[in-house]
């Protein structure tokens, strides 16, 4: 569990192919508290564990194996040497919970559509809704969008807008998305799940 509040930006080293999918190798400034074999971490979204890590200089490399089906279903199959991503460790009972509950399990992959600037420096980014269920996505309510925590400002038939303030353009990859690019989507959980309790009591 998650908050999808971006703790730090990594740069992809290697991604090497292996029997099982990929084994996916990015680099890092070093956490204040060590990192663990086997802990979860969220990455651009998706809730990897860590096969592998090691420190040098202050820097840190760790190692995930991604599966066919993360490969598939994410947008972690297009990335490269270079590939700018966002990590967040996993949520501690006594942490702030200054985002919301972010399971690191994506919905879908969506496309950037329409990016606008403000005067006041915020950026208004409109994506598709063809991927993700239309009725986990409404205005004012949460989404996860590369493993950032959001707002929804505004929904469309076809589409939806999300609001940057400048901290999130800034420290996150979200800064750095152009028209036309992919995105890791998850929609909130408790959304997602009164859909799904409603639509099964709706059959009965």
């Amino acid at each position: 569990m998650f908050t999808g509040l971006v703790q730090k930006k990594a740069i992809v080293a290697s991604t090497n192919q292996t029997e099982s999918g990929v084994r996916l190798v990015i680099s890092c400034i070093k956490w204040e508290t060590p990192i663990e074999h086997g802990e979860s971490i969220c990455t651009s979204g998706c809730c990897l564990t860590v096969v592998d890590f090691y420190e040098e200089k202050g820097n840190l490399t760790l190692s995930f194996d991604v599966v066919p089906e993360t490969l598939r279903c994410t947008t972690l199959g297009t990335f490269s040497e270079g590939t700018q991503i966002n990590l967040e460790r996993s949520l501690r009972a006594d942490s702030l919970l200054g985002g919301h509950f972010v399971q690191g399990h994506i919905d879908g992959v969506e496309r950037v559509l329409e990016i606008e600037s403000t005067v006041t420096g915020e950026r208004r980014l409109r994506f598709t809704l063809e991927a993700v269920d239309c009725d986990t996505i409404i205005s004012k309510g949460s989404i996860t969008i590369e493993g950032v925590s959001l707002t929804i400002a505004e929904v469309g038939d076809t589409w939806f807008e999300v609001v940057l303030v400048p901290t999130t353009i800034n420290e996150t990859t979200l800064g750095a998305v152009e028209v036309g690019d992919s995105v890791n989507i998850e929609s909130d959980i408790l959304t997602r799940t009164i859909v799904q309790v409603a639509r099964k009591m709706q059959k009965k």
